[in-house]
């Protein structure tokens, strides 16, 4: 059963990642159309699910696969460096955002 549990977590990230694309490929659609992207939530939309479903799977599946514990520490450190690295995405973007309405709302 615990086993199941894992698998469906590798699911939901493989589906994160594939949201992530199809949000990527409708702004393209978007932007061909004429519509001009919303450079703000961009990330949010496209860039949050990629970065957030690779860590998934990639957390996952070593240890589902039993790999050596070498590979699975490697991985785990890899994925530290990306719950970092996507705080201060979310952070900076976050404040551009902040920024960027309240300047809307000044003038």
């Amino acid at each position: 059963m615990l086993r199941f549990m894992d698998w469906s977590v590798v699911a939901m990230g493989c589906s994160l990642v594939l949201m992530s694309l199809g949000s990527r490929r409708w702004e393209r659609t978007k932007v061909r159309k004429g519509e001009s992207p919303d450079q703000g939530m961009r990330f949010f939309q496209a860039w949050l699910p990629l970065l957030i479903g690779l860590e998934v799977i990639s957390a996952r599946v070593p240890s589902l696969l039993l790999a050596p514990h070498l590979v699975v520490m490697i991985m785990d450190t890899l994925n530290a460096v990306l719950w970092v690295a996507v705080l201060v995405l979310v952070l900076r973007t976050g404040y551009r955002v902040s920024r960027a309405r309240s300047s809307r709302t000044l003038d």
